[in-house]
């Protein structure tokens, strides 16, 4: 069947779970350039909406992509049970991140790290999960998953929450998680950290 492109010639993004989770991967990369890049304020700012990013994308992907890769990928509980491990330590990592000053001079090199970790991560889910998912999945199903990932962003915690790494345990403690951390989000102002931490 034919999917949705873009003017671009890609799958639309709107239309096609895949292409929206690569495009984010894509965003994560250019976020994690502009943190190395920047300093000060501007590096805080970078680094919030970073950490912001990752929460939300990993907890989108928890609560509908791997249930699925698990049932209908070949391997599916293996590779599925490979990624949510990574994703427990990379979420280790990033909240030991937060807890840092981005001008300490530990802290790019505890990033990038934390980068070439999620950038392998993100490379493993493009070959065995999204690939698969792209040849065992119609059309209509990955416009489908596309607005549940989406609606899963709009919910999801915007902090990361090491061990929970399950559709359940973040359906369970998500949406509580999710309100503290955007009233936490609000009181600092537009999503970026304050100095204090």
């Amino acid at each position: 069947m034919n999917q949705p492109t873009t003017a671009h010639g890609g799958p639309d993004p709107d239309q096609d779970v895949v292409a929206l989770l690569m495009a984010q991967h894509g965003q994560i990369r250019n976020l994690f350039d502009e943190v190395e890049a920047t300093s000060g304020e501007a590096r805080r700012d970078a680094f919030g909406r970073l950490v912001r990013m990752l929460a939300v994308h990993e907890t989108a992907e928890e609560e509908v992509v791997h249930p699925l890769a698990k049932r209908t990928a070949e391997g599916g509980e293996n590779i599925v049970a490979e990624r949510l491990e990574e994703e427990r330590q990379a979420k280790e990592a990033l909240a030991s991140l937060e807890e840092m000053d981005p001008e300490d001079e530990k802290f790019l090199p505890a990033l990038l790290r934390l980068r070439m970790d999620v950038e392998q991560h993100a490379r493993a889910e493009e070959r065995y999960e999204f690939a698969q998912l792209r040849r065992n999945t119609e059309p209509s199903q990955l416009a489908t998953l596309a607005k549940s990932v989406k609606a899963a962003e709009a919910t999801a915690p915007t902090h990361p929450r090491p061990g929970v790494e399950s559709g359940a345990k973040n359906a369970a403690l998500g949406p509580f998680a999710a309100i503290k951390d955007r009233v936490k989000d609000a009181m600092r102002g537009s999503g970026s950290r304050s100095s204090s931490g």
